[in-house]
Formats: C-alpha cells, structure tokens, sequence
C-alpha cells in the first residue's frame, strides 16, 4: 500500500541528519587535506632519480587504485581495530584520494615549462628552492580546480564510512529509517543535502578553471 510522504519525518530527521552532515563535512575536509599533502608527496617522489625509492611509490599507488575504497576502509578497520572508526575514515579516504592527485600534481609538475627548470640551473639554485619558488606554486595553481573535483568526489563518497560505523549522514538518515520504519523521506532528505551541498561547489569548480585558463 503506498503511503504519503510523511513531512513530520523530515522535519523530525532533520536535525539528525545535520549532525551527521557535520561528521561527513569534517571527514571530507580533512580527508581532502590528506590526499593533498600526500598526493603532492607522492608527485614529488615519484621524480626521484634513485628507482629505490620510484619504485616501492608506484606499486603502492597502483595498490591503491587498484583496490575499491569499501575494501581498503573495511581492511583498516580490521587492522586497526583499537583507532577511532572516524579517524580510520579520515586517513583511508586521503589515502585512497592521495593515489589519483599525485597524477593531477605529476601533470601540474610536467606542465611547468622545461625553460623555468633551465632558468633555475642557470641561477644555481638549490633543487629545494626551485621546487618551493619557482615549479610548486606554478603547478599547484594550473591543478586547484581538479583537487577540487576530487574533494567534491570524496564528499560523495563519505557514506561508505558507514560500514566501520562511522555515524555520517547516510548512517543516522539509515538509523532513523530502522528506528521509525521511514525511509523515503530521510533518503530523500540526505540526498537533497548532498545536492545543496556539493552542486554549488561544482559550479565554484568550474568557474574556477575557467579563469585559471586564460
């Protein structure tokens, strides 16, 4: 028997449902911080001229990209069973992130012109403060609005924490579903949130790579 849509649902989930957006937003940050630091690391690495050091940081990566994220939570979880499940989420998710901006950053470092890196030499400066002065603050500017599609990608994704019960949007919006037998509504509700949240971004995103451009 179909039911109207229960309004007292919503407005009874609601405030459920914004504490759980609260976890999801500070997972997505600081996940989005991780992969960034470590993403730019691994760039970074990945030039070295020993393969000593190449080598072990590609198969790591591939690791990574190779296996899904709901594994990697669910095997940190198992492994780590004595951290906090947030905290779990937090690192997996930069790390899991970490593997695909290392190549957004690889492609900002490839996209320094060769004459920059030659302007350097000629001057004598130290490989570190080429790197922090002339070719880092070159290629992170031309990669900002790709690290933000994948924040806005992570975001998205934040609901596999659920499965290490970490209690994020999707996990209370499944919760109060369980508890009151209504699930349309709060779906609908995290969904709608998700929406209002991370379109604007997409448009920012956009905007933002646009006048990177020109």
């Amino acid at each position: 028997m179909n039911q109207s849509f229960r309004w007292d649902a919503v407005g009874d989930a609601f405030p459920l449902l914004l504490e759980g957006f609260r976890v999801t937003l500070l997972a997505t940050v600081l996940g989005t911080l991780v992969a960034a630091v470590l993403g730019l690391a691994v760039a970074v690495a990945g030039r070295a001229p020993s393969r000593f050091v190449t080598v072990p940081v590609k198969a790591l990566t591939e690791f990574v990209r190779s296996t899904p994220l709901l594994v990697q939570l669910v095997g940190a979880a198992a492994v780590f069973s004595s951290v906090e499940p947030l905290t779990i989420g937090i690192i997996v998710l930069g790390v899991h992130y970490a593997a695909y901006t290392s190549e957004v950053y690889r492609a900002g470092i490839d996209g320094v012109p060769k004459g920059q890196w030659e302007a350097c030499r000629a001057l004598s400066m130290s490989p570190r403060r080429t790197w922090q002065a002339v070719i880092l603050p070159q290629a992170v500017r031309n990669v900002l609005p790709a690290l933000g599609n994948y924040a806005i990608s992570m975001f998205k994704e934040t609901p596999f924490l659920a499965v290490i019960t970490v209690q994020e949007m999707v996990f209370e919006a499944r919760k109060y579903g369980a508890d009151h037998f209504v699930y349309t509504e709060v779906f609908t509700l995290a969904g709608l949130v998700f929406l209002v949240a991370s379109y604007p971004t997409s448009l920012l995103m956009r905007k933002l790579e646009k006048r990177l451009g020109h």
